[in-house]
């Protein structure tokens, strides 16, 4: 295949990824939006590290799935809160928590 597709197909993701987080109202479907924007991300840099020759798109896209990693831990721990308290799972409802 020809890694422009591969370019073409990470642009595509990362559109619906984009257009999940502006639409959707729910924090979990949110979250998983912005993992599919990651997975985007890290599909451009490993296409252009091939592309190229070396290895330094897939060690900086290791990276990246490292800090989703990390991010979905912390994320999904305020959103546990969040409907502990509130019971409900929207992102509206996440700004009532201010003091």
């Amino acid at each position: 295949m020809n890694p422009v597709n591969y370019l073409y197909l990470a642009a595509l993701l990362f559109s619906i990824g984009a257009a999940g987080v502006l639409i959707r109202r729910n924090a979990i479907v949110v979250f998983m939006c912005i993992e599919l924007m990651l997975n985007a991300c890290n599909l451009a840099f490993v296409t252009f590290s091939r592309m190229h020759g070396n290895l330094d798109g897939q060690i900086i896209a290791f990276f990246t799935m490292v800090v989703a990693a990390a991010e979905v831990v912390v994320g999904l721990a305020i959103v546990v809160t969040i409907f502990r308290t509130r019971h409900s799972a929207s992102v509206d409802d996440a700004s009532l928590m201010k003091l």
